[in-house]
């Protein structure tokens, strides 16, 4: 799990998984437009933390590597971790907070309050 956590750090690791969660059974050089900002060894670097982690497979077809997302590892950090946190209070809220979020307010059309009686 520290291994799985470790890959996930990584802003650009995530953006290949992505990656490959959009078109599953990219090469490497199809990932490598996913990290423009990186060299062509930065960016198998990054494969092989994910490949360790178990987050990725691969699979060679002659010279061609082709690269796999591996949804397990995954599953296994939210039903141990997410899972758990999960409240329907909780879902509600962040629900909110992403439709108060979506854009930016100019000019207010309604105002509305709502108090809650409720311990800090």
């Amino acid at each position: 799990m520290d291994r799985v956590f470790k890959a996930l750090a990584d802003h650009g690791r995530r953006d290949l998984l992505d990656a490959l969660r959009d078109q599953d059974g990219q090469t490497l050089g199809q990932l490598e437009r996913c990290l423009p900002e990186l060299s062509r060894f930065g960016v198998m670097k990054h494969l092989r933390v994910l490949e360790e982690a178990g987050l990725i497979t691969t699979q060679r077809e002659g010279r061609s590597k082709y690269h796999f997302l591996n949804r397990v590892p995954i599953r296994l950090v939210h039903d141990r971790w997410i899972r758990a946190y999960e409240e329907p209070v909780i879902a509600t809220l962040t629900g909110m907070k992403r439709a108060l979020e979506a854009e930016p307010m100019s000019k207010a059309d309604h105002v509305s309050e709502i108090y809650i009686r409720t311990t800090p």
